[in-house]
């Protein structure tokens, strides 16, 4: 691994690390309004990332066009807000082990999806390594009690996961890290405040109270500030396939910080699937990979100038 794959991939953990965490704060956001709560979160984070964005920024919003501003969208309606949604519904008639065993399925289904959509064959070293990663998820997480409308919200929960992924690729050429993770908290904050006030009327927005205002402080400024931006700088180093590799991070980090609020243990199953995890990421990553493979599938994965490239549309570096 060269030193933009290493920084590529570093990023792309910590950015996972952050979200698994972020579970542990949902537990104590139980009572407090879903679609207030994300307002809350991603307008602040909103505000905070928009001085960070960089020269330009608005006249690189201007030039978008209206279906990237489309897909910009349904970016922070499928993988952020409907992705919360569908977690919340599913645990109405399933344990949340169940959404996370769907959800740590999404390394498989992106490193079939993004090669499927630039037109040429899964690399098998992702693939073998996704695999080992959604075993690994499904052993730190085990499985529930459900029905059918937990696995369909599950699946739901799946779709939202694998979407923030892949509906970013074509956007974050022309916007980079930072203006995007500031757009589409935008959009996701007016897209809470609209199901807000259709779903709950004015009941929708309450005064948090002490507790709750430090996990949406968590929320809004570390897990979606740092998180997001972490997480498409290192999309944009290592491609959508790589990263969302380290997506099976996110039940290893909500194991291990579970104990410090009470809501759960770190057993022996736990500790076997983190390695499991460790190991498919390592694997899919290139780390595990023998000098002369890993020069055929830099040649496989990197063209023209040598970023990576997802669905036909090249990512080249961009400052930040």
């Amino acid at each position: 691994m060269n030193a933009t794959t290493t920084r590529g991939a570093l990023l792309a953990a910590l950015a996972c690390v952050l979200v698994g965490g972020s579970f542990t704060a949902n537990s104590v956001l139980g009572d407090y309004p879903y679609a207030g709560g994300q307002f809350l979160r991603y307008g602040l984070a909103c505000l905070l990332l928009l001085p960070a964005a960089g020269k330009g920024a608005a006249d690189r919003l201007r030039a978008l066009t209206p279906r990237q501003w489309g897909r910009l969208a349904l970016l922070a309606a499928v993988g952020m807000v409907g992705f919360n949604l569908a977690v919340l519904a599913a645990e109405r008639t399933a344990e949340p082990a169940v959404p996370g065993v769907f959800v740590g399925c999404a390394p498989v289904v992106v490193a079939v999806l993004v090669p499927l959509l630039a037109g040429r064959g899964p690399q098998r070293t992702v693939l073998y390594g996704a695999l080992l990663v959604a075993v690994g998820a499904f052993t730190v997480q085990g499985w529930g009690r459900t029905d059918g409308a937990g696995i369909a919200f599950s699946v739901c929960a799946l779709a939202g996961e694998v979407g923030f992924a892949v509906l970013a690729v074509p956007v974050l050429r022309p916007l980079g890290p930072r203006l995007l993770s500031a757009a589409v908290c935008a959009v996701a904050a007016v897209e809470s405040a609209v199901i807000g006030l259709s779903a709950d009327g004015g009941g929708w927005l309450r005064r948090p109270g002490g507790i709750e205002t430090a996990a949406l402080l968590w929320q809004a400024v570390v897990v979606t500030v740092v998180g997001f931006v972490c997480w498409y700088m290192g999309m944009q180093r290592i491609g959508a396939e790589r990263a969302t590799l380290f997506s099976g991070l996110i039940p290893v980090a909500a194991a291990c910080t579970a104990p410090l609020v009470g809501t759960g243990s770190y057993g022996l199953p736990q500790a076997a699937g983190s390695a499991l995890v460790g190991l498919g990421v390592a694997l899919g990553s290139g780390v595990l990979r023998r000098p002369g493979g890993e020069l055929r599938s830099r040649e496989r994965a990197f063209r023209g100038n040598g970023r990576p490239e997802s669905h036909g549309v090249r990512v080249p570096e961009i400052p930040e």
